[in-house]
């Protein structure tokens, strides 16, 4: 069984939303920084957004976001899932996405211990 696994891509018109979904397993999600990356055609892998918490034993949760997509996507996550709510879909956001998990900061992140399969999102009228 994948220790995350994506579900909520596929094809929207430009101003759109999707909701992408990734469920944990095996793994406390907790004790990592879980977020997104996303891989255009011809593009390097990037990370777009995560979320953690300041430490294990605090409910203070906080978010990166890479500055193209601030305003327009939302990281939140429960117990055993993280979400990212992508609203104002550009035909720039086509990528395949993926859910990941490990260290992640305010700068960004800087290492992945879980990735998921990945999911396609594409966004054209």
């Amino acid at each position: 069984q994948l220790p995350l696994v994506e579900s909520g891509g596929g094809l929207e018109q430009p101003g759109g939303s999707l909701r992408l979904s990734c469920a944990a397993s095996g793994f406390t999600l907790w004790y990592y920084a879980i977020g997104w990356f996303r891989q255009a055609p011809g593009k390097e892998r990037e990370g777009i957004s995560c979320i953690y918490s300041t430490s294990i034993s605090s409910t203070d949760e906080i978010t990166y976001y890479a500055d193209s997509l601030k305003g327009r996507f939302t990281i939140s996550r429960n117990s055993a899932t993280v979400y990212q709510q992508m609203n104002s879909l550009k035909p720039d956001d086509t990528a395949v996405y993926y859910c990941a998990a490990g260290d992640c900061d305010g700068d960004g992140w800087k290492r992945v211990v879980y990735w998921g399969q990945g999911t396609q999102v594409t966004v054209s009228s």
